[in-house]
């Protein structure tokens, strides 16, 4: 187990778990935890060495959403989303001065990106915006009416997509940065869901201003596909994983704590939990191999942008979030009424609510829609 691993267990144990059922019940934002990561550094991990960071790799990331997740999905989620605009602006924005000395401001004060990606009106299509930047000299404006913005209430700063002048095609997308001094924020709904309650993900019409060294050099859909679209699927289902995990967990030892009442005899759920391990272990295996392939291919842009990657890493994403589900309906048949039950140790109510998230952020039927009309053009490789 590595050091930030154990770090990030630590952390877990003390704070995010022992939170977390206060979280789901109030659909509140898990300051504590968040604040924990940040006195750890691990807001800025990803930031190189040279800019203060810890330079981890993509595989530390995962790992560390993998541990989270086992502790509270919300917590694992907003750390996942905060990582996934980091390294955005890392693989893209490091010759920008501007972008530069932000991600020295971030190692220092730990500051918390939020994404805006989503906008009414769009369909769901985050591929196309209807705001635009407007020129106002140095500076641009912009106005975003942001059907979700994850946790936007509590972030610091925000990366968000637009056309780049108002003349411009829907998809003809920037990705710029505005931050908290700059923006304003007016809610426009609220957050009462099923599960992933504490991201606090509403609506909000945004309002910014910034520099126009703040847009990110490369357009959008060079980001996307490049970097934003394949590190999100890693992130997700490695954090989905670990709430499967912890699932496994109380599990196997409500099965142990059954054995032992019962010494010589097999209890009932012995053989579902030998076949929930199974899954578990296939699922982790496919989550590490599409790290292991993009940590290989992550600087190959053409590759990146292939139709077999696109659809490889939307099947990532749609069989992770389908199996994720039918893991934890298993550990609570093993567990039974005890995993029915909210006050039980062995309580897995919000381990489902949680995971059937999974499916509906990103649509699993707008990515299999994406994969048919891919998979229509596409001529198979040799």
């Amino acid at each position: 187990m590595s050091e930030l691993t154990e770090l990030a267990h630590r952390i877990g144990k003390e704070v995010i778990g022992p939170d977390a059922i206060d979280v789901d019940k109030h659909a509140r934002f898990p300051k504590a935890s968040i604040d924990a990561l940040r006195k750890a550094k691990l807001l800025s991990a990803y930031v190189p060495k040279e800019l203060g960071g810890m330079g981890v790799s993509i595989r530390d990331l995962t790992e560390i959403c993998h541990v989270l997740g086992q502790y509270c999905s919300s917590s694992a989620m907003v750390y996942a989303m905060h990582q996934i605009q980091v390294v955005c602006i890392v693989r893209h924005g490091l010759e920008s001065p501007a972008m530069r000395e932000y991600l020295k401001n971030l190692v220092e004060h730990q500051y918390l990106i939020a994404s805006v990606t989503s906008e009414v009106g769009v369909g769901g299509d985050v591929r196309s915006s209807l705001c635009a930047l407007e020129d106002a000299g140095d500076r641009f404006k912009v106005e975003k009416n942001a059907s979700v913005v994850s946790y936007g209430a509590e972030a610091d700063a925000l990366l968000l997509t637009a056309r780049r002048t108002k003349d411009a095609p829907p998809n003809d997308q920037v990705l710029v940065l505005l931050e908290k001094k700059d923006t304003t924020m007016e809610k426009r709904g609220e957050w009462d869901t099923l599960g992933m309650r504490g991201t606090c993900s509403m609506p909000f019409l945004v309002s910014g201003t910034a520099k126009k060294d703040h847009i990110l050099p490369l357009p959008y859909s060079e980001i996307a596909s490049r970097t934003m679209v394949p590190f999100s699927h890693l992130v997700w289902t490695s954090l989905w994983s670990g709430i499967a995990t912890d699932a496994l967990r109380r599990a196997r030892i409500f099965v142990q704590t059954e054995a032992r009442k019962k010494l010589g005899t097999v209890p009932p759920g012995a053989i579902r939990l030998a076949e929930v391990n199974s899954m578990h272990q296939s699922l982790r295996a496919v989550i590490e191999d599409a790290i292991a392939e993009y940590e290989r291919v992550k600087d190959n842009d053409d590759l990146l942008s292939s139709v077999r990657y696109t659809v490889r890493m939307n099947n990532l994403k749609v069989s992770v979030s389908q199996h994720i589900v039918q893991m934890v309906n298993h550990a609570m048949m093993i567990c039974g009424i005890w995993g029915y039950k909210n006050d039980s140790k062995f309580s897995l109510g919000r381990h489902l609510r949680d995971v059937h998230g999974a499916g509906v952020m990103v649509n699993n039927d707008r990515l299999l829609g994406t994969n048919a009309s891919l998979l229509l053009v596409h001529k198979e490789e040799t």
